[in-house]
């Protein structure tokens, strides 16, 4: 399993792909059953990496260096030990039931496409923040999170109340990466 570790967030991550390029020209149904397979996939492969957690112990998987500077590295690495597991099949399992609840009230939406692909984006990036095995994806999955909140929350953009919601979100989320990226540097 620990060679297939990326695939837990992967298949959201694809999903909210294919949602954003081509969600447009494929049908409501299959927008909505896709969204919603993607995070339940994801949850299964959590599950399976749960037994082999309870058999075999934790397990990494380092899949290739991304930042090399001077004495400082920082490579792909995702991790899986006992809070990765109880918070990977959190995510997907909670994000399952949210996708379905959104298949029925989001009915009448006419950006479904836009909307599930934002959330498995979330869902993309807030598995990546609790599987990451190095500090730097950690920031990475914290951004990305960040993110995809502003970008939920403003959904209806049109609607002011939801647009100010969305740019105190974001504002809220500065304050928390500041403080994200001084603690990073000091560890650095």
């Amino acid at each position: 399993m620990a060679e297939r570790l990326w695939l837990i967030p992967a298949i959201p991550g694809l999903s909210a792909l294919v949602l954003f390029l081509i969600g447009g020209r494929l049908s409501r149904r299959f927008v909505s059953w896709q969204a919603c397979l993607s995070v339940l996939a994801s949850f299964g492969l959590s599950a399976v990496a749960l037994a082999r957690l309870l058999s075999e112990g934790p397990f990494r998987l380092t899949m290739l260096p991304w930042i090399a500077g001077g004495v400082f590295k920082s490579s792909f690495v995702l991790t899986f030990d006992a809070l990765a597991a109880v918070m990977c099949l959190v995510v997907t399992g909670v994000g399952f039931l949210i996708h379905v609840y959104s298949v029925g009230y989001m009915s009448g939406e006419k950006s479904l496409s836009r909307y599930f692909g934002q959330l498995n984006l979330f869902t993309f990036f807030m598995l990546a923040l609790v599987l990451a095995g190095d500090i730097v994806l950690l920031f990475v999955g914290w951004e990305g999170v960040g993110l995809c909140s502003y970008l939920l929350i403003g959904f209806w953009f049109e609607r002011p109340a939801a647009a100010a919601a969305g740019k105190k979100a974001f504002l809220v989320n500065r304050v928390g990466d500041a403080a994200f990226l001084i603690g990073l540097l000091v560890l650095i």
